[in-house]
């Protein structure tokens, strides 16, 4: 609260946010002037309005020294997820905006150890607006607090048939020879089997021909 309060800290978001005066006043609980009457629909657009002002304030907060110290204890609690890569061997992971700017993208959660974002297992995790927690977050916490980057992911998943490593080019090579095959052709791929049925067409006119001369 002591931060909300502080103008300076919200320097700028009075134009990013509708009604923020009415909205930050709904964050620190005053109450709204007597002379003012809100309908439902008003409330509502308030309330909106009030979400996103404390998202944006949130994303301010938790980049200032006291925010990453306290989203640290949260990061060693794996209180954000895990990595769901089973080479990360559940790394824990931290949330992370695509956009600083709200309502382009739910937040996402960031693993340090294959530097790869994800979405979040927990449904009302997957709601937030990315811009909530922004796209500095995380790598800042982790300039800030260098002994908790984990070392990176080298293992790599490696694909086998009857415990051989599959070339770069099967699959490839395996539908340049379905292509490729003899009479084959394009929307045909039984061409051969065509092609004889064909002959043995051809030859049964040819008999016919020759009975009937």
């Amino acid at each position: 609260e002591d931060y909300i309060e502080d103008d300076f800290n919200l320097s700028g978001l009075s134009s990013q946010v509708p009604y923020y005066d009415y909205a930050l006043d709904m964050i620190l609980d005053n109450d709204p002037p007597h002379d003012v009457l809100l309908t439902d629909q008003q409330h509502e657009l308030l309330e909106s309005a009030a979400e996103m002002l404390y998202g944006l304030i949130h994303a301010r907060y938790i980049v200032t020294a006291r925010g990453l110290s306290a989203m640290l204890e949260k990061f060693k609690n794996a209180e954000f997820g895990r990595c769901p890569r089973c080479s990360c061997e559940e790394q824990p992971c931290l949330p992370v905006g695509s956009s600083d700017v709200p309502g382009q993208s739910t937040v996402k959660i960031f693993c340090p150890k294959c530097d790869d974002i994800f979405h979040p297992r927990s449904e009302y995790q997957s709601s937030i607006d990315g811009a909530y927690f922004g796209t500095t977050f995380p790598h800042l916490l982790l300039m800030t607090y260098p002994s908790y980057r984990p070392p990176k992911n080298v293992r790599q998943y490696v694909p086998r048939v009857f415990g051989f490593k599959l070339h770069g080019s099967a699959y490839g090579n395996r539908e340049t020879l379905s292509a490729g095959a003899p009479g084959a052709r394009p929307g045909n791929p039984q061409g051969p089997a065509d092609g004889a049925a064909a002959g043995i067409g051809g030859g049964n006119t040819g008999a016919d021909a020759a009975n009937a001369q």
